[in-house]
């Protein structure tokens, strides 16, 4: 929880004047690319001597001649009063014209370095950069355990947009981020003098005066020994000072020789202070490598995406933060609710719990999971336990478990686990159930057994909350009104109608779909892009509680559709069958990632009934590439509830669809179940999954655990099993 505090907090106060760095370092990388494009390259085998002798032909009175970190070459001269700087081509010392150091550059350079705030800006460049590597630290350490460590580290990232953009955005750039704060730090240390980069003094040498005439530059022994490509500084001794020396400059250290014999009089070694600042001054501006300068571009002008991204995600948090009322003291509770939530949604489900309890005549105290403790008062506890990321606790309830080994159960209170995860996940409600085991081992009692909240389903909690009742002997019913995004109007375009062998009302709904802009959709408002198995969330007339429908579309297809059954008494499937051309809607998205496939070449084996086969069609229809897909569909009727048959068909026919298994249980000799498909077809996806397939399931629950049995019956000759490719993130189910 510290980390993801320091993380928060940081990026929040000091975020904006990290975004004016960011952005300043993307603006300076340019400077070293075009430099680079512009500059004549120096041959290597090119020695210092031959560079000074072509530029002393060309340039009159030069003194200095300099070599850029792009590679150009600079020669500095006098024409009478008047200093001027030309660039020259190594290749012959031609001048090619004046070097104008750019004013743009050097500004933007004064604002990454000090803020255009001078000495006191400087100490606020490094404050910033030390930010930086706290942020980098712990946006590691957050994305390891977001992930699940060091091997799901190049996993599907899941989440809202903001978060797959903040986290994507992490993993692509963030060691790029680290090394630029670390060599910012290291830059700083110098300029700020808190690391002498040389403490030694420079000899004092002296040209022995023989009375004969300088030597020329291109027969210097000393220069004829220094590759040009090496070479920072060359200076040329003053005409009026027959005891000035020749004073070279070099990555390597620097020297001075003399002007009569050409010998080195003395050289300095670099220091290894000087050797570190050099290095970090190329790594982190990119001078001497432009490739590398636009890679550190790209990254200081990702800041901006991760700040933008991570305020969205902090202000998401923040709708959803935890609000509890009508909490009753501790000492005075005769019920304790304890969550454990992550992005805090679970705290809505503990407060309709309270409330409900509240009714009764109850006095509740709701906290959060590390706080774990019973009193002589208390009669219930409930624990309400979400799961994050790979089958972890969530950030604030990771030493929970370690609280609750240390109490003793004195008074065998009752204590009821309820967990919330999601299916698509291997590790569905890993920690409620882990939670529930250790209770139990510490001989905790309960109530009822554990209950695992698929995809925070307000209508399974309603179900919990009956047997609830039961069991406490008092009338208990809990309607969660869970807060839900801004919805969009959705128009019908088009409608199929089935009547189902069941008798049930059946239709394909076909809506429009408004774009939505990219600020929209990070700011969470209108309708998000999806794709073929996310969901639409559907809010009937006087109702606040979402229903849930998976997509057979995807927002590239131009429309939004799904398929609706008539549900005994639904208001949802009722309100959507009454539909006519030209009516609206109101919904939204939520992704549903674990469902959806990954980018891959591999097969896919899709297993459907019913309308459950809506979210497979949309996987085929976006089928463009044609990768090897087999589809198993079952059915009652094949003239009743062959839903999408006509499409089925024809993407059989334009190779989207590589084979087709129906079974139909109504009529004689229709295959019976989806379940017997697979049987008879066991050879075949035994030989599909070791291809490496992904299987995808979509229908009712039972239908999805006759399905999970029979493929570990067809998997066993393999030695793997639904639970095995699971565990591999190659099995995921749509269960309703």
């Amino acid at each position: 929880m510290a980390w993801k505090t320091i993380h928060r907090w940081l990026g929040l106060t000091l975020g904006a004047l990290a975004v004016v760095l960011g952005l300043s370092g993307a603006v300076l990388a340019i400077d070293p690319v075009q430099q680079a494009w512009e500059a004549p390259a120096v041959p290597g085998d090119l020695p210092v001597a031959t560079l000074v002798d072509r530029v002393t032909h060309t340039v009159s009175g030069v003194e200095e001649i300099r070599r850029l970190p792009s590679g150009a070459i600079v020669a500095f001269s006098f024409t009478g009063d008047q200093p001027q700087a030309s660039y020259v081509d190594p290749a012959d010392g031609r001048v090619l014209g004046a070097w104008h150091p750019s004013a743009l550059p050097r500004w933007v350079k004064n604002l990454h370095r000090s803020l255009l705030l001078g000495d006191a800006g400087r100490w606020g460049a490094a404050a910033v950069a030390l930010t930086m590597g706290l942020l980098c630290i712990s946006a590691w350490l957050l994305l390891l355990r977001r992930m699940g460590g060091w091997r799901r580290l190049a996993g599907r990232v899941r989440g809202s947009l903001a978060q797959r953009i903040h986290v994507v955005t992490g993993r692509v750039v963030l060691a790029i981020l680290c090394l630029s704060s670390i060599t910012a730090l290291t830059m700083s240390a110098s300029t700020l003098g808190l690391v002498e980069l040389d403490t030694r003094v420079e000899p004092e040498v002296l040209s022995v005066v023989t009375g004969q005439p300088d030597m020329p530059g291109a027969q210097l022994a000393a220069l004829q020994s220094i590759a040009a490509k090496d070479l920072r500084k060359l200076n040329m001794p003053y005409a009026t000072d027959p005891q000035d020396t020749w004073q070279v400059v070099t990555a390597q250290g620097q020297g001075w020789i003399d002007r009569y014999s050409g010998q080195m009089l003395a050289w300095q070694e670099a220091t290894l202070a000087q050797r570190v600042y050099d290095l970090a001054l190329v790594l982190h501006t990119g001078e001497t490598a432009w490739l590398w300068a636009v890679i550190l571009g790209l990254a200081g002008a990702s800041v901006l995406l991760f700040w933008w991204s991570g305020i969205v995600i902090w202000w998401q948090a923040r709708r959803l933060a935890p609000h509890i009322t009508g909490n009753a003291p501790l000492a005075h509770a005769d019920v304790l609710i304890f969550v454990a939530s992550e992005g805090g949604s679970t705290w809505g489900f503990a407060q309709t719990l309270q409330d409900a309890l509240l009714q009764s005549g109850h006095r509740v105290h709701t906290s959060a999971l590390e706080h774990f403790q019973v009193t002589p008062a208390t009669r219930q506890v409930f624990v309400l336990a979400a799961t994050y990321g790979e089958g972890q606790a969530p950030a604030h309830a990771r030493h929970a478990l370690e609280r609750i080994t240390q109490q003793r159960n004195a008074s065998a209170v009752p204590v009821t686990v309820l967990g919330f995860g999601d299916r698509q996940f291997p590790a569905f409600c890993a920690f409620a159930k882990a939670l529930d085991q250790t209770l139990r081992a510490q001989g905790w009692p309960a109530l009822l057994p554990i209950e695992c909240i698929h995809q925070q389903s307000g209508q399974q909690f309603a179900r919990w909350g009956a047997s609830l009742g039961q069991a406490l002997g008092e009338p208990l019913v809990l309607e969660h009104v869970p807060r839900v995004p801004s919805t969009t109007a959705l128009t019908l375009i088009a409608r199929q109608d089935y009547c189902a062998a069941s008798g049930q009302a059946t239709a394909i709904l076909r809506f429009a779909w408004p774009e939505q802009t990219l600020v929209g959709r990070l700011r969470g408002q209108g309708l998000a892009r999806f794709d073929a198995g996310d969901l639409v969330g559907i809010l009937p007339p006087g109702s606040m509680v979402p229903r849930y429908y998976s997509l057979a579309s995807g927002w590239k297809d131009g429309f939004l559709e799904i398929c609706v059954r008539q549900m005994p008494a639904g208001q949802c499937s009722t309100h959507l069958l009454n539909l006519h051309h030209g009516d609206q809607i109101q919904a939204f998205i939520r992704a549903n990632p674990g469902f959806a496939l990954p980018r891959s070449t591999r097969p896919v084996i899709l297993i459907g009934a019913g309308t459950g086969v809506a979210p497979l069609a949309g996987f085929i229809r976006r089928n463009d590439r044609l990768r090897p897909m087999h589809l198993y569909f079952g059915a009652r009727d094949p003239a009743r509830d062959f839903y999408f048959g006509p499409e089925i068909q024809r993407w059989l026919k334009e190779g989207r669809l590589t084979t087709l298994q129906t079974t139909f249980s109504r009529i004689p000799d229709g295959g019976g179940y989806v379940q017997n498909a697979l049987h008879r077809d066991a050879e075949r996806i035994r030989a599909l999954i070791t291809q490496g397939a992904i299987v995808r399931v979509c229908g009712s629950r039972a239908m999805a655990q006759g399905i999970a049995k029979a493929l570990d019956a067809v998997l066993q000759p393999l030695a793997s099993s639904v639970a095995t490719l699971k565990a591999e993130e190659r099995y995921a189910e749509d269960v309703f």
